[in-house]
Order: structure tokens, then C-alpha cells, then sequence
């Protein structure tokens, strides 16, 4: 059905995508532009499936896959490259069942524990807190903890800060040392539980406003320096009123962000396939993808009555593409394939966060290996790199850089008498004063042909990559792993102040200017 579609489509066009106009305005002059925190590029890692055990983690005795303390070094570099800057960890529901200190000292006396929320798995810990804050520095990346509230307590967690932060003589720094490392970690970014209205404990917003004072009255910052961020469970998808609770009885200074979840489904009892899907359910993801611009609107609009200052970040710290899992894996580990519709999600969403810079601070992709939306899928000792990747990869330009805004006059992408923007854009200027645009064309059958307005900016040259394929159904799989990979991209002609952008069908274009 799914080649039948597009094929059909091309074939009625004469072989060859219609071609849609569009114009991009880039405002160089604007003043006092947000900076776009490299935090918005984050990631999520979760105990679920393969993620943490058979992903990252291949244990310490594994031979075949060459690891540095049992973690993959393949991966290790391909983070790199990506410039993760931080990666949540242990979860997700999973946060609120685990218990850090089952996770220390010596591996083979470490208790075992049963994931209820991802397939009923034994877990033997032996992958606990030394091995996710030593992969984070071998990463160069800030770890972002999620803490048990659910199931834990208030002592707990701040043992937790302690052990992971205090630098002088305490019981947890002692028992950091024993446990074979003297300096402390010094983690800023720490979650009071997740998903608090749901898995996290079913609490209501104004019950867990007041666990989140609690829990954040007893997190210290050892070493006085204003970095901790406390960062509160949010809100799912559109319920503002949980925003708006938690703004109205948690004072500002006791917030550093705001979570907020949202995920591309078209229907949470049947989800359909991640590789094979018609038009209208890809039409569909696309909507849902694309009200991520409506939600973080809205969200921060609510934020804005409290914290007119913007003090306080609203952190997406859970989004992507979420279908049915693979055929014959478990349902419990939510393995999917990663296909240019998902490379798609992720140039409209980061263009969305960009666009938000001022007041969206961090997100983090769902997940980083073998769950959604991953950037890296493995097998053995194999490793692929999905569109996903490739797109985060390509974007990474924008990490700390400032924002420039953009207005776009597109043209729509239409599915009956339902339409879409077609175009979706964002920029910035580094500190080299280099100019980065990214540009995606969601339209899978059409070309479009854009206008980029540069103001009063005089540019002397154009070059930029480009991420496309036949079918927007196409992935990168083990047996054809760099099916889908970033291409020069010679469609853009600048002439006269403007450049002439021709992308193709379901493309991901990033230009830089010069």
C-alpha cells in the first residue's frame, strides 16, 4: 500500500514532484535575541528494553564489542560527534521504582530488581549510578538525574545529591569514596520525580506542588553554587492547569524548570507501524508533531504570568515518535525502526524549540539507543545510525548559538480538505558569526522552492548538507546501514541579497552563510 501511494502520486505529476513556493525572512537585526541552549539537543536514557543493558551498557566482561568499563565505545563516539550536552537517566516511569543505593559498591553483591513498567525484567543493577555518571563524562555531557519521589523519599534523594555532589567529609561522600571515587560528579540537573499525574504516583497537581517544596527544601547545593536545578514533574501534553499549579504554589526560587511531555501517536490503543504507513497516518504524526509549536506556546504563556522574568526553563524533557514495536520483539521494550517520517519529527521539533529558545531551555529526545525514537539502533556487536541522528547531527550547529527569528509564508501541505505548513524553519549566528539555517520540506510529493529573505545581512556565500531519500518509508538497517546519510547540498543560489532554496520532497536541509 505504502509504495503503491507515493508511486502513484509521482506518476500522475509525469515522474517528477510538483514544486511549491514558499519564503523564509531571516531578522538579523533583531535585538536582544535569546541564545538557543545546547540543552534543547538532549537525550533519554531509560532502563527499558535495550536501552541501558544490550545498548549502551555490554557489561564488563563482553569480548567481542570493544567497550571502555563495559560501555560501548562505538556509541561513545557517535554521542560524541552528535555533541550530546546532556542525557537523562534512569527514567521515565522506571524513576520512580528505582533505588540508587541497590545500584553501588561491588557488582556481584548488588540486589537484583523486577522492571514492572518494561516487561516484567530482572535487572541486577549492575548498572548504577558510577557507571551513568563516569559514561557521562566519558561522553562530555551533563548528566540529568530523574529522582524517585513515587516510591522514594525525602532522605533518599538528597543522600543521592550528597553522594553525587559533596566534595568534603559526609557519610555519602565517604561512601562515594569507598565505592572507589574521591571527587565528586557535581550534577546540576536533577528531576523531583516524572510523570507525577500518571506512573510517577497519580497525584494530584496540588499534592505534588507540595511534595515537590518538600523534596527541593532538602536538596542542597553543597558547594553554594547557585547551579543545582531543581526541576519539577510536568505537565502531559495540553493540561495547562497543571502548569498553572504548579507556577502559582511553588515559589521561583525554588524552580529551575518546568517538564512538559509530548509525543507524536496517532492513537494510543493502535499506534501503527513505524515503517509502514499510508499517507494518512503519516499526514497524522506530522499534526501531532507539529503542535509541539501550540503546546510550548501555551505552556510558557502560562509560565509568563508568574515568572515574567523567565527565570524558570520549560524543559520538553520527553518527546518523539512513538508507533507499534517491531514484529516479534517484546511489546515491553518498545524497539521501533527509525524512517525518514521520523527524521521529519525531528527537524520540526528542534526548529520549534529553537524558535522557543527563550523560554524551552532543555529537552531530551525519547529514547537515545533501541527505544522510540533512537538515534542509534544495535544488534550484537553491530551499530546503526538513524535519520534521527543524522538530523540532530546536522542541527548540532545551533547549540549555544543566538537566535535569529524567522517568519515563514509558506505554502500548505494538503491531505484532503486537511492542510499543513509545509515549511518549517529556524536560524542562528554562532560565536564565529557564521549564520546557520535549517529548513524542512514535510511535503513527501512535492519539491519546494524557497525564497530565503537575508534583510539587510550582506552574504557572500552559500553551502550547506542535506538529509533525503526515495520514500519517506526508507530507514537505515543492519544489513544497509548508510542507506539515509547527509549529502553536500548544491539547491541553493544566492543572488542580490537572497538565496533560492530548492529542496526536495520530505527533505531536512541546514545552510550555513558566510
Amino acid at each position: 500500500m505504502k509504495q503503491r501511494f507515493w508511486m502513484a502520486a509521482l506518476a500522475l505529476m509525469g515522474g517528477l514532484p510538483l514544486t511549491a513556493q514558499s519564503v523564509v525572512k531571516l531578522q538579523t537585526s533583531a535585538e536582544n535575541a535569546p541564545m538557543i541552549s545546547k540543552h534543547l539537543y538532549g537525550h533519554f536514557a531509560e532502563h527499558l528494553g535495550h536501552c541501558i543493558y544490550g545498548g549502551f551498557y555490554v557489561g564488563d566482561t563482553a569480548k567481542s564489542i570493544p567497550n571502555t568499563n563495559g560501555v560501548r565505545n562505538d556509541i561513545i563516539a557517535a554521542l560524541r560527534k552528535l555533541k550530546i550536552p546532556n542525557l537523562r537517566w534512569p527514567g521515565g516511569c522506571f524513576a520512580d521504582t528505582y533505588h540508587w543505593k541497590d545500584g553501588i559498591g561491588p557488582k556481584d553483591k548488588r540486589p537484583a530488581m523486577v522492571n514492572k513498567w518494561w516487561g516484567g525484567v530482572t535487572e541486577d543493577n549492575s548498572f548504577g549510578t558510577h557507571d551513568f555518571l563516569n559514561m557521562c563524562e566519558a561522553l562530555g555531557a551533563e548528566p540529568y538525574i530523574s529522582g524517585n519521589v513515587g516510591s522514594g523519599t525525602v532522605q533518599e534523594l538528597a543522600d543521592w545529591v550528597q553522594y553525587a555532589n559533596f566534595k568534603g567529609r559526609s557519610p555519602m561522600s565517604d561512601l562515594r569514596a569507598s565505592n572507589g571515587r574521591k571527587d565528586p560528579w557535581n550534577v546540576k540537573l536533577w528531576g523531583i520525580g516524572n510523570e507525577a499525574w500518571g506512573c510517577g504516583g497519580n497525584m494530584k497537581p496540588e499534592y505534588y506542588a507540595d511534595e515537590y517544596r518538600k523534596y527541593a527544601t532538602f536538596m542542597s547545593d553543597w558547594e553554594n553554587t547557585g547551579q543545582l536545578m531543581r526541576i519539577a514533574s510536568g505537565a502531559s501534553d495540553a493540561d495547562y492547569n497543571w502548569t498553572e499549579t504548579l507556577m502559582k504554589n511553588i515559589p521561583i526560587n525554588m524552580l529551575g524548570g518546568v517538564a512538559m511531555h509530548h509525543y507524536s501517536v496517532l492513537n494510543w490503543n493502535k499506534k501503527g507501524s513505524a515503517t509502514n504507513f499510508s499517507p494518512e497516518q503519516y499526514f497524522g504524526i506530522m499534526k501531532q508533531a507539529l503542535l509541539m509549536d501550540e503546546l510550548v506556546t501555551r505552556h510558557a504563556a502560562v509560565m509568563d504570568k508568574y515568572d515574567p522574568k523567565k527565570k524558570v526553563a520549560l524543559v520538553v524533557d520527553e518527546w518523539g515518535g512513538w508507533y507499534d514495536v517491531e514484529p516479534g520483539t517484546n511489546p515491553g521494550f518498545l524497539f521501533q525502526q527509525n524512517t525518514m517520517r521520523d527524521a521529519m519529527i525531528a527537524g520540526v521539533t528542534l526548529n520549534i524549540f529553537n524558535n522557543h529558545a527563550d523560554r524551552v531551555r532543555i529537552a531530551n529526545l525519547a529514547q537515545c539507543v533501541n527505544v522510540l525514537q533512537a538515534v542509534i539502533l544495535t544488534n550484537q556487536e553491530k551499530m546503526i545510525l538513524t535519520p534521527t541522528y543524522h538530523v540532530m547531527e546536522m542541527y548540532n550547529v545551533h547549540q549555544d548559538a543566538t537566535q535569529i527569528p524567522v517568519t515563514v509564508n509558506g505554502v500548505s501541505y494538503k491531505l484532503g480538505t486537511d492542510s499543513l505548513p509545509a515549511v518549517s524553519a529556524s536560524a542562528s549566528k554562532d560565536k564565529a558569526g557564521l549564520v546557520h539555517v535549517s529548513l524542512v520540506n514535510i511535503d513527501p510529493t512535492k519539491s519546494n522552492e524557497i525564497s530565503l529573505d537575508l534583510g539587510s545581512s550582506n552574504f557572500k556565500q552559500v553551502s550547506g548538507r542535506v538529509l533525503a531519500s526515495a520514500h519517506i518509508q526508507d530507514f537505515n538497517s543492519f544489513e544497509s546501514p548508510d542507506k539515509i546519510k547527509p549529502a553536500v547540498f548544491t539547491g541553493a543560489v544566492l543572488k542580490q541579497g537572497t538565496i533560492k532554496v530548492s529542496m526536495p520532497p520530505a527533505s531536512v536541509v541546514v545552510l550555513e552563510l558566510k
